[in-house]
């Protein structure tokens, strides 16, 4: 039985080849490659968790034209009003989107002095909501997540007086 024997030139090539696989991993001109831009930690937020808790009237609005008319429609839902109770770990108790049953979100600064909600350590986080502005009566909330935003738009919760 006679073997195939390949040309001098192929065998040197398929010897090669593995030098060539590896010169594609390594870092060109002697640099080292870019490593990747570090998560931002949570800092703290710029008010606490505890100001959260409480009874609020609920709506949103997509258009920031419609913003005054949907802040007098929170107030109007205090009769039935959202609430945000303590979590066991000090967080707050919201609902996610698309979610039945509240769990315990986590209220965290991040770059630029922005505040978050959400389960996640990292602030920004997809689940997360942004705070667009909180004076301790009106909270409003933007989904991170652009499709989760597009269906829910800016939440806005109003506060309630002590007998709603």
């Amino acid at each position: 039985m006679r073997s195939a024997r390949l040309p001098a030139p192929i065998l040197v090539a398929f010897a090669l080849l593995p030098l060539a696989m590896g010169a594609c991993t390594m870092p060109m001109g002697g640099r080292s490659a870019p490593e990747p831009a570090p998560v931002p930690a949570a800092l703290p937020p710029s008010f606490p968790a505890e100001e959260l808790v409480g009874r609020w009237g609920l709506a949103a609005y997509h258009k920031d034209a419609d913003r005054a008319r949907t802040e007098i429609a929170a107030r109007g839902h205090c009769k039935q009003p959202y609430v945000i109770g303590r979590g066991p770990t000090g967080g707050v108790m919201m609902h996610l989107a698309d979610t039945a049953q509240p769990e315990e979100l986590k209220v965290k600064g991040g770059p630029g002095g922005k505040n978050y909600i959400g389960p996640d350590p990292q602030p920004g986080g997809p689940r997360d909501r942004e705070v667009v502005s909180f004076d301790g009566r009106v909270l409003l909330l933007r989904w991170i997540d652009p499709e989760v935003s597009g269906r829910y738009g800016t939440m806005i919760y109003v506060r309630c007086g002590p007998k709603a």
